[in-house]
């Protein structure tokens, strides 16, 4: 068991790059679960347009992050080797192609918006049902879509502070930005203070307000710490990066753009395979996946620091057996937390439903859902913190093929294959494309033990 822990100095290194980004994603996970009990005060049918349009925002989401993720890889370890020209590449390469992914998902939602949200009220149920979910949905979409440029900058920017040393910042504009919305969606969604009652409108307008906000708070700290920062020197003067860093990122870097793209597209097609089953599925998926995105804030959380303290070490050159070492109390922290958070959910599987504003179904159908996810966290846990590892090493074509490729390979099949041809029930078909995680932890488990991850970028 020593092997799997670590001293004072190990933790207290883990839990400084690790709790900001916690608290940072609790409070934001914590705030979006009292925006979804909101709009699920309004009705299930609104609950269910607006889910249905966070599960397809969740793709464009996943792309930025991908994208950032990918120059991120370089981003740690140029700083692990103090190369300050290198991070400032790296972050203006963030930026433009964040700027591209805006453009294009807006192009998408507002092209094909309609027929996107359709495919999810395709179960059984009232027609009329279907059709208000669309309405709330494309109501609640044209706004979001104005925070689309505000996320991705953020991104941009809080990334490189994170990889970079600084969680702190990126913590306290979250922190903020979500109280701003909590705040606002009071008031906007109610028609509090005099305001407009707008409905999902209203939870639209507080989110995009947000956004705004916390990217003034990261960009507005970024350039006015300099001597901090270093890399924003100069970052906005031209649009060069060097052709052999470039070339780096699109050969390392931009598997995990494209993996992020085809993972959370796989979701998105499994949702839409679930919500076959009929139209209670939609609002008990978001009850359950609300819950689970609180519960799973740790370990995620401690996956961006495995990333993060991987990446600096390989980039500072120590030693394999050190790397090693460090990685696997890295991820016996993560387990950890993924056991004792799924116990948790468990056990408030039966309560938690009860805050909504639906029907006894709907809520006995989530708390099922919950019960299901709860089992296994403890394998998502240890799944997220070795793609981290494998990606601190430049290993993004193998954690492609270890994540996306998995997804489109077997669950997607899967799910399309026992919803519309087996007609599975919503519950044992989820349970069977959930349990394909354990299959990627043998995977995962092996892909650590080869170690050709273990290398340094930045040579």
């Amino acid at each position: 068991m020593k092997r799997y822990i670590g001293d004072k100095a190990f933790y207290r290194r883990v839990f400084g790059v690790a709790v900001p980004i916690m608290i940072q994603n609790g409070i934001s996970n914590f705030v979006s679960l009292l925006d979804n009990i909101m709009v699920g005060q309004v009705g299930t049918i609104p609950m269910s347009g607006v889910s249905i349009v966070n599960g397809l925002l969740f793709v464009f989401n996943l792309c930025v992050f991908g994208a950032s993720s990918g120059a991120g890889i370089f981003t740690a370890q140029f700083h692990g080797s103090n190369d300050d020209e290198g991070v400032r590449h790296t972050f203006r390469f963030k930026v433009l192609v964040c700027l591209a992914l805006t453009l294009a998902g807006c192009a998408l939602f507002l092209e094909g918006g309609s027929t996107l949200i359709g495919l999810y009220l395709t179960g059984e149920g009232e027609a009329a049902t279907a059709q208000g979910a669309l309405d709330y949905g494309l109501r609640y979409l044209h706004v979001m879509l104005w925070g689309l440029l505000p996320f991705a900058l953020t991104n941009a920017y809080s990334s490189t502070l994170r990889e970079t040393g600084e969680t702190v910042v990126p913590m306290t504009a979250g922190i903020t930005a979500v109280t701003v919305n909590l705040c606002l969606n009071y008031v906007l969604i109610f028609g509090h203070f005099g305001a407009p009652k707008m409905g999902v409108e209203g939870a639209a307008l507080a989110t995009v307000i947000s956004r705004y906000v916390e990217l003034a708070i990261v960009s507005g700290w970024t350039h006015s710490h300099r001597e901090r920062n270093p890399f924003i020197l100069g970052a906005y003067r031209s649009l060069y990066i060097p052709g052999k860093l470039l070339k780096n990122i699109a050969v390392k870097g931009m598997p995990l753009l494209v993996n992020e793209f085809l993972w959370s597209t796989g979701i998105a097609f499994m949702n839409q395979c679930y919500s076959i089953c009929g139209l209670d599925v939609v609002p008990a998926m978001n009850i359950c996946s609300t819950l689970f995105n609180l519960g799973s804030v740790v370990y995620l959380s401690m996956g961006n620091a495995v990333g993060i303290i991987m990446g600096q070490m390989l980039g500072a050159g120590h030693p394999e057996p050190e790397v090693r070492d460090t990685n696997r109390k890295l991820i016996a922290v993560s387990v950890t937390s993924g056991l004792v958070f799924g116990g948790l959910m468990a056990a408030v599987s039966g309560l938690f439903p009860q805050i909504y504003n639906t029907t006894d179904a709907v809520r006995h159908l989530a708390t099922q859902l919950i019960c299901i996810c709860a089992f296994m966290m403890p394998f998502g846990s240890y799944i997220n913190a070795t793609y981290f590892t494998l990606r601190s090493g430049g290993q993004t074509m193998v954690t492609f093929l270890f994540d996306s490729c998995f997804v489109w390979v077997c669950c997607v099949p899967l799910a399309f294959c026992l919803s519309r041809f087996a007609h599975l029930s919503i519950l044992p078909l989820y349970a069977i494309c959930q349990g394909t995680d354990l299959i990627k932890c043998v995977v995962g488990a092996f892909m650590l033990k080869q170690g050709k991850w273990i290398q340094n970028l930045t040579l």
